[in-house]
């Protein structure tokens, strides 16, 4: 007996031999292309494609739909809204605490001022 041997009998079979018979290669191809389309055809389940409403919008809602902006930064939005008026530029938004222009670049396509 080898050094390198199992020690088990030629006749007795091998874990090695019978994944191929356990797991076919087929099968592993269709889980594998089956994950697959379900990664590309499923929407995120955190979507941020909606709009929002700078001058109307619940600080929750302004969490939920832009990037870059927690519940902070959101209450921030709404009090500098209230204490100076609605936004009549998004570029506005500069003066809030914690946003910045790459904030704002980021979500100006999600960003309405009605």
């Amino acid at each position: 007996m080898s050094f390198f041997t199992s020690g088990a009998s030629e006749s007795s079979p091998r874990i090695g031999s019978n994944l191929y018979a356990l797991f076919p290669f087929y099968q592993l191809m269709g889980i594998g292309v089956l994950s697959f389309a379900l990664a590309v055809s499923s929407p995120p389940a955190f979507s941020q494609s909606q709009s929002v409403n700078i001058n109307t919008a619940s600080p929750e809602l302004l969490s939920e739909s832009l990037s870059g902006v927690g519940l902070a930064k959101a209450y921030r939005i709404v009090e500098h809204r209230e204490s100076y008026g609605p936004f009549e530029s998004i570029d506005e938004l500069v003066e809030v605490k914690g946003i910045g222009e790459s904030i704002i670049a980021g979500n100006r396509d999600r960003i309405v001022l009605e």
